[in-house]
Formats: structure tokens, sequence, C-alpha cells
């Protein structure tokens, strides 16, 4: 029987969004239901890598189970925009070969991480939205749904005091619901994920960074895998992911100390929120500039973790 430090190395890390949630805002009763769907999100990325599977795998599964739960911003329970529709959009990413896929307001997919990934193994192209998004879809047996099956009523009245309130163009009150996950597989290969329904009230057809491959997701053998979280446009305007691999390839910089220098750098633009990095040594980080940020990890060593607050 091998032991820990001969077995294959592997490690996820998982994130419900950073944001405003604080001990004070959030009920132990909600505290409980986020965190158990955390670790049921980590855990079946988790069974995947035990069991030999990839990092594409992984990631896919722990996206799909919060994108499937209406405590999150990603599929059901997505944010409405302004005139009340849910738009949704989603990446994946391979560190293999740097293969991607993207989607962007998509209306009736019912897991858009599905929708990215049969983009990156079947399509020709890497990011497609709308309409076009949708007819891939349906043309690669992606499943369908009812629009009314991404609406909750809470995301509803979240709509609703935007509107009464006259905040601005959207919620800009720290409340980002993007999720994500990223994963080191026993055969050495990284992958990243992220899903969204984007920001309550956003208008225009508004993409965030979420789906832009440099931007909320990157993958890349040679440094790392990182799914972000936060204000979107500082994020795009930096190239956050992309940095933050960047910086670990080409200065040797560890996982936490590259994700820390490109958050504080969002910072200086007016940015904030949060990255999940994962490299293939097996090191993990988990950096935010919020007051919290959902997010769970796990690995070979035995490390496993659930937290919300800092």
């Amino acid at each position: 029987m091998t032991d820990a430090t001969t077995d294959p190395r592997w490690a996820i890390a998982i994130h419900g969004g950073a944001g405003s949630m604080t001990s004070e805002t959030l009920d132990a009763e909600a505290v409980a239901a986020h965190e158990a769907v955390l670790a049921a999100a980590r855990d079946a990325g988790r069974a995947v890598l035990v069991a030999g599977g990839s990092a594409v795998d992984a990631v896919t599964a722990a996206v799909a189970v919060l994108e499937d739960d209406p405590h999150f911003n990603a599929g059901r329970g997505a944010v409405f925009t302004y005139h009340g529709t849910n738009e949704l959009d989603a990446a994946i990413m391979d560190g293999r070969a740097r293969d991607a896929g993207a989607v962007a307001c998509v209306t009736h997919t019912k897991n858009p991480v599905r929708l990215a990934r049969a983009v990156m193994e079947a399509g020709p192209h890497v990011f497609l939205s709308g309409e076009g998004a949708e007819e891939f879809a349906r043309d690669h047996g992606v499943e369908q749904v009812d629009p009314d099956w991404f609406a909750t009523p809470e995301r509803w009245r979240q709509l609703e005091e935007l509107k009464s309130r006259k905040l601005g163009w959207f919620d800009a009150d720290m409340k980002y619901g993007t999720v994500g996950a990223v994963a080191l597989d026993a055969q050495g290969h990284v992958a990243a994920a992220t899903s969204t329904g984007g920001l309550t009230g956003k208008r225009w057809g508004r993409i965030g960074d979420s789906p832009l491959i440099g931007a909320g997701t990157y993958a890349d053998d040679r440094a790392g895998a990182v799914s972000c979280t936060g204000s979107g446009e500082q994020f795009i305007r930096t190239g956050a992911a992309h940095e933050i691999c960047a910086r670990m390839r080409m200065t040797g910089q560890s996982a936490d100390e590259a994700a820390r220098a490109v958050l504080a750098e969002i910072g200086t633009i007016g940015g904030v929120g949060g990255v999940i990095v994962v490299t293939p040594t097996g090191e993990t980080a988990m950096p935010f500039t919020t007051p919290g940020m959902f997010r769970a990890r796990a690995d070979s060593t035995g490390r496993e973790e659930v937290a919300i607050f800092s």
C-alpha cells in the first residue's frame, strides 16, 4: 500500500463568488446552506480526480453542481438583466494544449459550462454568443430548458430593489456570484472553468470577465489554472487570469504571490474580487479583496476546506 507521498498528486479548488457577505449579513442557516453546496461541488470534482479522471472532467463536474443550485449566480439562480431576463456566460480551458471554449448571453442552456466544453471539444471556434451559441448547443445535444428554470424569486426581488433605489446602470454593491473551479489531475494537467449570470440589472448584452479567456478564466500546464470573480470590467482590463499565470511562469512567483499581486493591481484601478489558482505541483491559492468569498478546496495530501469569510 502506497502512502500519500507516492500517490499521484491531485488538487481542486472552487469558488461561488466574492462579495460583500459578512457574518453579520449572512445568518447561520444561510452559511450552512452555502457551505453544503460548496462541499458537494468540491466533492464532485474530487471524486473525478481520485478515480484518475481528467482535470477538465473535474472542473466540469464541480461547476455544474454550482450551476444547478439556486444559491449561486450561475445557471439556476442567475441574476436578472435590467429587462428581466437571465443571460448566462461560461468558459472552460484545458491546460494541456491551451484548448478553450466559451459562451455568452445564452438563455436556454441548462449548464453553460457543458456548452462551453462542447465548443472547446467539437467546434471550430473558441467563443460563441447568443442564439448562435444555443444553435450549437442544440446541434450537439447540450441540454436545453425553458428560461423559467433559471428564475428565482430572490433574484427578482434583487432586481426590483435595484430599480427602486436607482442604484445606477447595474448592481455595484459588490455582489459577485460567479462560480468557478480549477483542478490538477494525477497526470499533471490543469484546467479551469467559470460560469456566471453576470450583474443584476446589466444592460446592452454586457459581458464580464468570466467567459473571456485570459481575463476570468485561464489554464496552462506550464504555470497553472485560474478562475476569477469580482468587478469584471477591471479584471478584463488587467487580463487577470493570464497575468497570474504569466507571473508564475516568467518570474517564479508562487500561486499566492502572483494572485495577490494581480488583485492589488486591480485595486489600483478601482476593482475588487477574488481568484482561485492551482499549479502543476498541487499548490492552491484562494485570495480575495472583498469581505468574503464562497470557496472550498481539497488535495491528495488530505487538505480539505470550506470557507466564506476572511
